[in-house]
């Protein structure tokens, strides 16, 4: 941050300069009243008129550059916190719970950005120059001087006062805006449910309750920052005019000339406009500051450790060892202290009821997230010591909610890693059993999918998100659910899929409830309530966990 504090250091500066230049327009009324209209001189009004346009020419040109500065800092800090907090926030779904998950960090660096190229840094560093118009209002009659002080000190209680009452408001109105953009995002992602099964009604009377909370909240919030500002504006004016008439009444008594009468009422307004000028600003003042306040308790939240020394690629093992994982937000592990090991060309089935901790346990060996006790480890190294970004071709996962993204067919198998080999993209979907599929599309693997993979299947979107995890030829691959949405082709192509993994060299792990697809592992895993109930060669796993299930269903 250190251009941007030295870039406001200057709008500063240019303030300071604004600020001084800024008393052309009382001393040239001041000379007019007590110079030219006494002398009648018109060469005299002539050079003072001259005078005055160049000043107010260069306060002008003063005045665009502090502007053009005030709008690169906010580009400042776009530039340098932009990508930190875009890392923060796919971060935070790892390390937090999901209620705590929105896209509020944006939100806050464009509140932050929009403010610090606005005229809010502007009436902050106008204010620190009051004291010049009071210095001069005090040279004309030290009335004068007293009765603005007694002014700003009232404009500067009443700041006060809006910010002890607004604080509170502000903060409400981010909270209830953040779970307003949620219940829309809910409604975006769920919108065939909500239809199917009648419930729009019902979500949007739910949206209208949060809505009219944010509305009510929002409108009083208005109100008492509306009030602020009128009686701010009205108390100047107000002001102004007793500065004018204590004046008239000092130069009736002939204490200031007519000049200073006229002169004193300009600034008095000048000395008081940074202080009206903050009122108005003051709620977008709050926002920027409580916004700025969350960005730097999110970002140490999130701190990014030391990368790592670069490591050679995994080839060999994988080791689990007394394996504890809690979910994010959460106190409860779980599943407890799992262990097992696997060697390159293996494969692995997983099994157990609905809530064992299967796809938790998937998590955890790819890395999302991180375990509260015992170790993962790939050719002896835990999996910690490998910076994510460079372990990531190694590892393929297909999570139990497919997600896919914007972009063409070929982008969401190659992992969006820029240009990609066509050979390696075609010999990933050809594994998956999507090749014929893809190239069925008018515009094959330049078929753009749209959001979430809208134009495609759910068993479409699963088969590309298998040829995505099998890009590159991984080294750990694992599947949760792998054929939930797919029919018996696509069963086929998913166990031919994990031989030829397994016969490159790959570990391949299959979570699933229906046994088709452990037909390609040679190893079982059982949980049950998050413990290994059995570990080891599959049919003699998955013979003494039916002998054994026999006499429950009985």
């Amino acid at each position: 941050m250190g251009k941007t504090k030295a870039a406001f250091v200057g709008v500063a500066l240019l303030s300071g300069t604004t600020n001084i230049l800024m008393l052309t327009g009382p001393l040239f009324m001041m000379q007019v009243y007590d110079r030219v209209l006494a002398s009648r001189s018109v060469p005299t009004l002539v050079a003072l008129s001259i005078l005055a346009i160049g000043l107010y020419a260069f306060i002008g040109l003063l005045e665009i550059i502090r502007s053009r500065i005030l709008a690169r800092i906010g580009q400042q800090i776009e530039e340098e916190l932009g990508g930190q907090t875009f890392d923060a926030v796919l971060t935070l779904p790892l390390r937090t719970s999901k209620k705590e998950v929105v896209a509020q960090p944006l939100r806050d660096l464009d509140q932050l950005r929009q403010f610090m190229s606005g005229p809010g840094p502007i009436a902050i560093c106008d204010m620190p120059w009051l004291p010049i118009y009071l210095a001069v209002l005090f040279l004309f009659h030290p009335y004068l001087g007293w009765l603005t002080v007694a002014g700003a000190v009232t404009l500067i209680v009443l700041t006060i006062v809006s910010d002890v009452t607004l604080r509170g408001p502000l903060s409400r109105i981010t909270q209830l805006g953040s779970l307003r953009a949620e219940f829309v995002e809910a409604g975006r992602r769920n919108a065939e449910a909500l239809h199917a099964m009648g419930m729009r009604g019902a979500f949007a009377a739910r949206w209208r309750e949060t809505n009219d909370i944010y509305l009510a909240e929002q409108r009083q919030t208005s109100d008492k920052t509306g009030g602020f500002t009128a009686a701010s504006k009205v108390f100047r004016l107000a002001l102004q005019s007793a500065i004018l008439a204590l004046a008239a009444w000092l130069s009736i008594y002939q204490l200031v000339s007519p000049g200073a009468m006229i002169a004193s009422s300009i600034l008095t307004s000048k000395a008081l406009s940074p202080i009206e000028q903050a009122i108005s600003q003051w709620r977008s003042f709050l926002g920027a500051r409580q916004s700025r306040r969350r960005l730097h308790e999110l970002l140490e939240k999130v701190a990014f450790d030391k990368q790592p020394m670069s490591l050679p690629a995994p080839k060999q093992s994988l080791d689990v060892a007394g394996l504890t994982v809690v979910a994010p937000g959460s106190i409860s592990a779980i599943i407890r202290d799992v262990s097992f090991a696997l060697q390159s060309r293996h494969g692995l089935g997983i099994i157990g009821p609905s809530g064992s901790g299967k796809s938790t346990l998937a998590r955890a060996l790819v890395g999302v997230w991180q375990p509260v006790r015992g170790t993962i480890r790939l050719d002896g190294a835990e999996i910690e010591q490998w910076n994510p970004e460079v372990l990531g071709p190694a590892i393929g996962y297909l999570p139990q909610g497919v997600e896919l993204f914007d972009g063409t067919i070929a982008e969401n198998i190659s992992r969006f890693c820029g240009p990609a080999k066509s050979s390696d993209i075609i010999e990933a979907a050809t594994q998956a059993g999507v090749h014929d599929m893809v190239l069925s599309l008018q515009d094959g693997y330049n078929t753009r999918i749209g959001v979430g993979g809208a134009v495609l299947s759910a068993g479409q979107r699963q088969r590309i998100g298998l040829a995505r995890a099998l890009f590159g030829k991984p080294f750990l691959i694992v599947l949760d659910e792998p054929n939930a949405s797919l029919d018996a082709e696509g069963e086929a192509a998913l166990t031919n899929a994990i031989v030829n993994a397994r016969q490159s060299g790959s570990i391949v792990i299959v979570i699933a409830h229906r046994p088709n697809a452990l037909a390609a592992v040679d190893h079982v895993l059982v949980l049950a309530e998050g413990r290994v109930a059995a570990f080891g060669p599959r049919d003699e796993v998955l013979r003494k966990t039916t002998v054994r299930a026999v006499p429950e269903s009985a």
